[in-house]
């Protein structure tokens, strides 16, 4: 028997991913070791957004052969940046990988894992499918109060600086019947939350049913109490999607909407789909709907010929719509995008570091200021650790997807629990008890 050790970097979906390829190679007959150092094989599902990802990857590598020395072990890299570094990773004498496979090419993993014991060469597959949706492979879950569950695969925007579209392929969703199916089994094994994965989840379209009739479809599922979703965009929210996100009681009242800049030429550049005003004209209509709504978002700072005033717009929408929180990041190119074809990366790194350290002001006090009006609400909170935070807390989230640590009790991961917020800071809510729910 071979043991495997899986380490998975990136997204959700990178996530999800590893649980179909655990499910995928359980089935062949292989186990999984709990620690590297027990592996007979190591395999690291990889993320090809972000330029860290690469160095944290290659690092970890060159840390395994050190500290593996004379002991026999095969090393692979799976996902993204199997995809989309697939030249340079094989021709890498210093990771000396011996496989290489896709994210559309995991059903082939045993196989694989076969011929490179077997043959002792070198395996690799990174096709992309315009098809695969893994919907015949139930998932190996890991432990936690919430199921990751993609609804479907692949990207057809091609915004500039995003590399998925290659990585990942074209978009192709699964049948409302199969996720439902999935769903159910996740409901039956005790999952009370569902997080609804795509990598433009809103676009999902199976004949004649969208997004929002997925949702709702999910909501009717007996022992499923939230559902959330990620990541949606911009230009995929008709108005019967901000129908059921207000007035499902299931559907979690939270979105994640990335706005990426302020400005309609970096817009533009970016081939984003919408403009300034109509980014703001959404969040209206979300809020007049759902006036409770909890926003987050993505922005790029120093995006290709950005210049001061530019960035200011983005200042100015970040200040008038008021996130409650933020993911902010410099622009850095990824291969093969079209920014890193077209655009040259003229911003510099100073100017860089400014702009997102101003936004970071900006949006702590903006964040300090929704977390403190929530002070004196009664909430309930889905307990998922104890004692994470710090010693002598224990911490859930809310329908907001907000941290809220309480005193250390009694609490169980899946726990349903009342909590009173009594104090707030930038990035999480204190509370006290009020009731257990179950």
């Amino acid at each position: 028997m071979k043991y495997v050790f899986l380490q998975t970097f990136g997204c959700q979906m990178n996530e999800y991913d590893s649980e179909l390829v655990r499910s995928i190679l359980e089935d062949a007959g292989y186990s999984f070791a709990e620690a590297e150092e027990d592996a007979d094989i190591i395999m690291l599902n990889t993320c090809s957004v972000r330029e860290n990802a690469h160095r944290k990857v290659f690092g970890y590598i060159h840390e395994i052969r050190h500290r593996r020395q004379g002991k026999p072990v095969l090393i692979g890299i799976l996902g993204c940046m199997a995809t989309g570094l697939r030249d340079e990773l094989l021709a890498d004498k210093k990771l000396a990988l011996d496989f290489v496979v896709g994210p559309d090419s995991y059903k082939r993993l045993p196989e694989i894992l076969k011929n490179v014991q077997d043959d002792h060469a070198r395996g690799y597959d990174v096709t992309l499918s315009e098809f695969e949706t893994y919907s015949d492979v139930d998932p190996t879950r890991v432990s936690g109060v919430n199921a990751w569950v993609a609804v479907m695969r692949g990207c057809n925007n091609f915004c500039a600086f995003c590399i998925v579209p290659y990585t990942r392929g074209r978009e192709r969703s699964r049948s409302v019947a199969n996720v439902l199916g999935e769903v159910k089994r996740l409901a039956d094994e005790g999952f009370q939350q569902v997080t609804l994965l795509g990598q433009n989840v809103n676009s999902y379209h199976h004949e004649s049913e969208d997004f929002a009739a997925l949702l709702d479809a999910v909501s009717k599922i007996e022992g499923i109490r939230r559902i959330r979703f990620t990541s949606p965009h911009p230009k995929d929210f008709p108005q019967s999607l901000i129908k059921v996100v207000a007035e499902n009681p299931k559907v979690c009242k939270q979105i994640h909407l990335p706005l990426q800049a302020g400005n309609d030429r970096v817009l533009e550049l970016m081939n984003r789909s919408y403009t300034g005003k109509e980014f703001r004209d959404l969040v209206t209509n979300i809020r007049k709907a759902c006036p409770k709504i909890a926003l987050t978002t993505d922005v790029i700072v120093g995006f290709p010929t950005e210049t001061d005033a530019e960035f200011e717009d983005t200042y100015r929408v970040m200040r008038e719509v008021e996130f409650d929180s933020a993911f902010m990041f410099k622009y850095s190119p990824r291969p093969k995008t079209m920014a890193a074809r077209k655009l040259k990366d003229d911003v510099s790194e100073l100017k860089k570091t400014a702009r997102i350290v101003k936004l970071n002001i900006l949006q702590t006090a903006i964040s300090l200021k929704k977390n403190k009006a929530l002070v004196g609400d009664i909430q309930e909170i889905l307990m998922e650790q104890a004692g994470k935070i710090k010693a002598g807390s224990a911490y859930g989230r809310n329908d907001a997807n907000k941290i809220v640590t309480l005193p250390q009790g009694e609490f169980k991961p899946g726990q349903w629990v009342q909590a009173r917020i009594v104090r707030a800071t930038p990035h999480q809510l204190k509370g006290e008890l009020n009731s257990p729910t179950n």
